[in-house]
């Protein structure tokens, strides 16, 4: 089978760089009346849109079949039930833990940065007065978190969940016809296992597909972005900004380092040098989903993750395991208190306590797109505040949240990675796949026999 990583990852920079140069460049003859804004927002709306919306089209496409029945076939290599469910505790503690790590990292550097004690009055006013319409827009979309999102990970109707890409509902259907395919008549489930390996084949085929035009979709998502906002809406939330990347920054570089060389077992650097294509679609694409089918193949070839752990750990990291998305709720939550509570109403440590804990339980359960996060944000600052802080608050961040989500993503999706190189190396009666030397050392082998 060829692999998804045909496209060299240099290709895909270079397509995140030029767009991202003539994007700002767009931008700043606009807005200095050098170029009409019609002509670039044509550009945007008929030609680099809608290549980028094919784009992530294409790889959405393969992300249901393929995480329906790669999870199922990877339970049914794990053997079933009793290593289910040891792999499934040791993945969903390291979610937690990464996750918890993550916020507290966003709590702390917001309590000393203080960003929302740094936007100008007049900022607040005209980003709210930009922005607002967007912010009921998301709020009016979201849904509700609690209880009920946790009982609706049993699906009433599966085809449903399938049609809706209930990712937790898919993952728990997945889950009950492997362990089912274990428990059944070989024969027959053997035929089913088939179908499924073909499933897995047809969906990595629209991934190659996708792969072959992504330097192009790259350059035209990134140019979208930069084209519309430019760069003078960072400086009005420098503060912010600089909180939430340096948060990102710290976790990506200082955490997961960290957690891949002690519990993964390898270099740091090999590391990032392997997953560094899968980490430049993630920015692009700002979406742990559709992320999903170019992460397991890095996993099983770059990083020699076994097929049975990759097929069942990633997609449930890509639905349940996202760090960068807990660290800026939790920056995001304190900035907009210190931004419009008086001076007389501040978050205790308690309050705090509990946004770290709001984040966490959000961060586990929101689906993994562009911008999913913001109508939860919204939740948790009206409860931390006591309702003194409205949700449309959020309003305030949307100028920035594209930017920030793209580099968010790439945390979300690089957790995704360590910890399927953590689970690899804790379960080592699964056998790794052969590395691209050692199959060539076979074939050989073969050859002179």
């Amino acid at each position: 089978m060829a692999a998804a990583h045909t496209v060299p990852y240099k290709h895909i920079l270079a397509g995140l760089i030029g767009g991202a140069a003539l994007g700002c460049g767009a931008n700043a003859l606009v807005e200095n009346g050098t170029l009409d804004h019609a002509v670039v927002a044509g550009a945007v709306k008929y030609v680099t849109k809608p290549v980028g919306d094919i784009f992530i089209n294409l790889l959405y496409m393969a992300i249901i079949p393929l995480v329906f029945a790669s999870l199922a076939v990877g339970v049914t290599r794990l053997g079933g039930g009793a290593n289910v469910g040891r792999i499934g505790l040791k993945t969903i503690t390291y979610f937690i833990v990464t996750t918890a790590c993550a916020a507290a990292i966003g709590l702390t550097l917001v309590n000393v940065i203080r960003p929302g004690e740094r936007v100008p009055p007049e900022q607040k006013e005209k980003l709210m007065a930009t922005f607002g319409s967007k912010a009921d827009e998301r709020l009016a979309k979201k849904g509700a978190f609690g209880v009920e999102t946790f009982v609706n990970i049993v699906p009433r109707y599966p085809l449903k969940a399938f049609v809706e890409s209930d990712m937790l509902a898919v993952i728990f259907s997945a889950l009950v016809v492997g362990i089912a395919l274990t428990r059944i008549e070989s024969k027959r489930a053997g035929l089913i296992i088939d179908l499924l390996e073909g499933i897995n084949q047809i969906a990595d085929f629209v991934l190659r597909l996708a792969m072959s035009i992504a330097p192009y979709a790259v350059f035209c998502l990134i140019f979208s972005t930069t084209a519309e906002l430019g760069y003078d809406i960072l400086v009005a939330l420098a503060a912010f900004v600089f909180t939430v990347l340096g948060g990102l920054a710290i976790h990506l570089c200082v955490v997961l380092p960290v957690l891949v060389k002690y519990l993964g077992g390898m270099s740091p650097l090999e590391f990032f040098k392997r997953a560094r294509g899968t980490m430049l679609t993630a920015f692009s694409t700002s979406s742990s989903s559709a992320t999903l089918p170019t992460a397991m193949k890095c996993a099983e070839e770059e990083l020699n993750v076994p097929p049975s752990v990759s097929r069942f750990v990633l997609p449930l990291s890509a639905s349940m395991n996202h760090n960068g998305t807990a660290l800026f709720e939790s920056v995001t939550v304190l900035f907009l208190a210190q931004a419009f509570l008086p001076p007389e109403i501040t978050l205790s440590l308690g309050d705090q306590l509990v946004v770290l804990l709001l984040c966490i339980l959000t961060a586990t359960g929101m689906a993994g797109v562009p911008g999913g996060s913001l109508p939860l944000i919204g939740m948790i600052i009206v409860t931390a505040t006591k309702g003194h802080v409205p949700a449309g608050a959020i309003a305030l961040v949307l100028g920035v949240d594209r930017i920030l989500d793209m580099c968010r993503t790439t945390v979300n999706v690089t957790a995704d990675l360590t910890t399927a190189v953590f689970v690899a190396r804790s379960e080592p009666a699964i056998d790794a796949p052969p590395t691209p030397a050692e199959k060539s050392a076979d074939a050989n082998s073969a050859k002179v026999s």
